[in-house]
């Protein structure tokens, strides 16, 4: 008990620090573009996060990666700043201007010292609205994505994502490859990166997020000068399909290796809806025991791991990397069985929340860290204003709500396996 006190006093203490700069968070409107500020006095650096809407849903099959692709073939050059004029002014100001996108949205984003964010944010702000998707640029970038997705099968562990994307979320639109495919990427065109920025940079599809070290009436100023004259657009934010876990399923990817790769999926409710807390620290006292069992106890697995997702159509994985792989399920699904059957007690909640809650606080120590989860929340959980409430959701969170959020998501296991098939007990997995 004395452990988990002082754990409580470390969370307290660092998310107080956290929260006291909760109130200074505002936003506002530029012809339809939505700025959302977090002030952060006296903090040495700005992050700037300029996210795009949509994901995955904003693409098909045949251009599967083309935002990746124009994001970051934007970030290499502009009108007003060309590469070679980029590169010294970002050198000169010690600033970073990078894009990735992912499966909800995507961002290009500044990192820059308080002192010169005036000058980067010019250069950030150009490379969104006129990057000039020069040639030697865009191979430049095509170059380094298609090397990614070439390397993408080279471990088991990113193979077993690969292969979690197009069985688990076949037919749905998270089955898309951000990253897009070999085939697409090889065939863009400068003149396609220009069209879909054209088509995907209006103000009604972007989110501007912004945290640090500045004057909220000078951003506004600076934002009316430059994104804000981008055009409105006339996009508007559709419902996802949530991920089908009507039924158990296993797939077993066929591989050569003595190790076998091990990723059971299943629902989880989004960090928009009530019983997310309850499910956050379920699964974060499966991954303890987890670790306890297969572990420590047993010395199946090096590395086992239980987590939920941040997506609009969330899912759960718990994962294993076993030269055992039937011994280890089936101990992790006895630990399942025992949550369910509410074999936990309220010190095993308040220990497990205590850390997690630490951990995540520890992750948001930077303005681009919280910038991400402003963003986060503003984009999937039902509003940037309730990132400030998660402390007190989790730490409120009682016993039965974690056995019913147990009972009602972790069910119905889609399993995806990179290894021997024939190491595999289907009996064990799928219980028949």
């Amino acid at each position: 008990m004395r452990s988990i006190r002082i754990l409580l006093v470390a969370i307290v203490t660092l998310a107080g620090a956290v929260s006291a700069f909760s109130q200074d968070i505002t936003e506002f409107d530029v012809n339809g573009l939505k700025v959302i500020v977090k002030v952060r006095p006296n903090t040495a650096t700005v992050a700037a996060g300029l996210f795009v809407r949509g994901g995955v849903r904003n693409q098909t099959p045949q251009n599967a990666g083309i935002e990746n692709f124009m994001l970051k073939s934007a970030a290499e050059g502009s009108k007003a700043f060309p590469r070679t004029e980029l590169r010294r002014e970002l050198a000169r100001t010690g600033a970073t201007i990078g894009a990735s996108s992912g499966m909800d949205f995507s961002v290009m984003s500044l990192s820059s010292t308080r002192e010169h964010f005036a000058r980067s944010w010019n250069a950030f702000s150009d490379l969104a609205m006129n990057p000039t998707f020069l040639p030697a640029d865009v191979d430049n970038v095509r170059e380094g994505i298609l090397t990614g997705i070439r390397g993408s099968s080279d471990s088991p562990e990113s193979f077993l994502n690969v292969k979690r994307n197009e069985l688990v979320f076949k037919g749905h639109p998270y089955s898309l490859d951000a990253d897009g495919s070999l085939e697409t990427i090889q065939g863009f065109k400068p003149s396609d990166l220009a069209a879909y920025h054209k088509k995907v940079m209006t103000t009604s599809q972007l989110l501007l997020v912004v945290v640090g070290d500045v004057d909220v009436n000078d951003l506004k100023a600076k934002v009316t000068a430059t994104l804000g004259k981008l055009p409105v657009g006339s996009y508007k934010d559709t419902a996802i399909q949530q991920v089908d876990f009507s039924r158990a399923s296993l797939d077993v990817a066929s591989r050569p290796i003595p190790t076998n790769y091990v990723a059971g999926l299943f629902a989880s409710p989004t960090i928009g809806e009530p019983d997310y807390y309850a499910m956050r620290v379920a699964t974060s006292i499966l991954g303890s025991r987890m670790f306890t069992e297969v572990r420590v106890k047993n010395n199946l697995s090096y590395a086992p791991e239980a987590s939920i997702g941040s997506q609009r159509a969330n899912v759960g994985t718990f994962s294993v990397s076993t030269t055992s792989p039937n011994r280890a399920v089936a101990i992790i699904l006895d630990e399942i069985k025992k949550l369910k059957n509410g074999e936990v007690s309220d010190e095993d909640i308040a220990e497990t929340s205590g850390f997690f809650l630490t951990q995540h606080y520890m992750k948001l120590e930077t303005n681009a860290a919280q910038a991400g989860d402003l963003a986060s929340y503003e984009l999937i959980g039902g509003g940037w204003r309730r990132s400030t409430e998660f402390m007190n959701k989790i730490r409120s969170v009682k016993r039965d709500e974690v056995i019913a959020a147990a009972k009602k998501y972790m069910t119905n296991f889609r399993y995806v396996v990179v290894g021997d098939p024939n190491s595999i007990d289907r009996k064990v997995f799928l219980g028949n």
